[in-house]
């Protein structure tokens, strides 16, 4: 047989493989292990934080309708908790910001002289500070000289404090009732309202279960004043496109009212949860029923229309005698005039932008402006750099604040003008034109001074108010003028 294509001992083939190769072999044999164990923690750790997000709480501590303190839903929720104590930290923008220490903040009367002249005789003109976050809401409430020194009823605890227990224990399970009751009471003594075991039912500012249902978390709305305001603003008929549930609402059955905890979208809840309280109100009637004007639209103009109708002021302007309007914090109404409203942007989105935590993805609870966390407020949308996305909103913020300015200027004008004409013996009836005008100017002036945006939340819809607020003053300055002159 022909064995010359067979190897034998000792040919060439069968030599032993030499040392290179043996050493290739095990570096690939140890490449080869190092990378399926890399592979097997990996898989290993994604199957780990699928298993994680999938269980996104667990109760530590139960709590119910009844825990006001956030520390208790801290204990489950301990980086939600995190954010919210960091709201008492401080933080500055350029219009705005939170003291972050136990001293007061800074006096916005002191820094804008005017302000005390444009409230005069109320008691706005002798306490007026900058804002500060949520941690601080109750205790600025109660160290401010409007509570101190002037009379206020129970109705302001409705946004400064965890209030709806109270509300329960007043109306007797009637949430409804005991916020009628609560209002119409002194401040001290709705402060002071214990239940059946002598316990404080309000001792800590706007907490989890305020925006949180205890049993499912799910997101919803508890104020009484928002939520007949709301139920209001659907009846008006007045556009709301980007509100998808009310005007589907407005299409079928409404012969029961609008219910937002039930019909409007998770992406509208997160823009109505911050509206319960971010929002102009008054106190109506005698029982000082906290309500929201909304029954013929949202806008500036709108709410003014309500207000004369009612034939409503907030007092009577010290210097000139006019019956005027105070606005208080129009953040809701003014964002449903925006492009952000329109674009289906939530307060939520910008105010407390989503956030990574391991598998999680958490609300950030550290409620402040956006212009402060730009990275995940702003680019997730606007693909800028931070410094372009700044140096645009401080633009709009500098328009308008100009547009502030001026029509301060012509305020001060209108005053003087309204006063030297008194002075020159004009009667009330001589001046009623111009204190109408004051009347409509202030109003447009403080709906957007007092708003915390400076204008950004609706450039075109701010800079309309003040324009028209400058032209009411200027007119009402030369009605004073001419009637000075005969």
């Amino acid at each position: 047989m022909d064995m010359s294509g067979v190897a034998t001992p000792g040919s060439e083939s069968a030599r032993p493989l030499s040392k290179t190769t043996v050493a290739l072999l095990g570096v690939c044999f140890v490449v080869i292990v190092a990378v399926t164990f890399c592979i097997t923690l990996l898989l290993t750790n994604i199957l780990e934080r699928k298993i994680e997000a999938q269980h996104t709480f667990r109760w530590l501590v139960p709590v119910s309708e009844e825990s006001t303190d956030p520390g208790e839903w801290g204990k489950s929720f301990p980086s939600e908790y995190d954010g919210y104590l960091r709201t008492a930290e401080l933080t500055r923008t350029k219009y705005g910001g939170h003291g972050g220490s136990d001293v007061l903040p800074a006096e916005k009367i002191d820094r804008d002289p005017w302000l005390k002249r444009l409230f005069a005789g109320y008691a706005f003109s002798i306490d007026y500070r900058d804002r500060r976050g949520h941690a601080y809401m109750l205790r600025d409430q109660e160290q401010t000289r409007r509570l101190t020194e002037r009379k206020q009823p129970g109705a302001c605890l409705h946004c400064h404090s965890s209030v709806i227990p109270a509300y329960r224990f007043a109306g007797k399970g009637d949430v409804m009732k005991g916020f009628a009751e609560l209002c119409k009471l002194p401040y001290a003594d709705a402060r002071r309202l214990r239940d059946e075991k002598g316990k404080s039912l309000i001792s800590h500012p706007v907490s989890c279960v305020d925006c949180h249902d205890p049993a499912t978390m799910q997101v919803r709305v508890t104020r009484p004043g928002f939520l007949v305001g709301i139920r209001e603003f659907a009846r008006s008929d007045q556009p709301a496109p980007h509100l998808t549930s009310i005007e589907l609402w407005r299409k079928g059955d409404r012969s029961k009212p609008y219910d937002p905890n039930k019909e409007a979208t998770r992406q509208e809840m997160r823009s109505f949860v911050c509206g319960q309280c971010h929002v102009e109100y008054y106190f109506k009637g005698d029982g000082k029923l906290v309500t929201y004007p909304w029954s013929k639209g949202l806008k500036v103009d709108q709410i003014e229309s309500y207000y004369d109708q009612a034939g409503f002021s907030d007092w009577t302007h010290a210097e000139t005698g006019a019956k005027v309007l105070k606005a208080q914090h129009p953040e809701f109404e003014l964002w449903n005039q925006g492009i952000h409203a329109r674009s289906g942007v939530a307060c939520a989105d910008c105010h407390m932008p989503y956030k990574r935590e391991g598998a999680l993805k958490l609300a950030d609870h550290w409620i402040r402006s956006p212009l402060l966390n730009i990275n995940r407020s702003c680019q997730v949308c606007h693909h800028l750099e931070e410094k372009e996305i700044l140096a645009r909103v401080e633009a709009i913020q500098d328009t308008n604040h100009d547009l502030v300015e001026r029509a301060a200027t012509a305020l001060v004008d209108l005053l003087d003008a309204i006063r030297a004409a008194k002075t020159g013996g004009a009667s009330e009836a001589d001046l009623e034109p111009a204190m109408t005008l004051q009347r409509r100017a202030q109003w447009r002036l403080d709906f957007v001074a007092a708003e915390n945006s400076m204008g950004f939340h609706a450039p075109q819809e701010t800079a309309r108010i003040l324009a028209e607020a400058i032209d009411y003053f200027r007119q009402g300055q030369l009605h004073s003028q001419t009637l000075r002159k005969k």
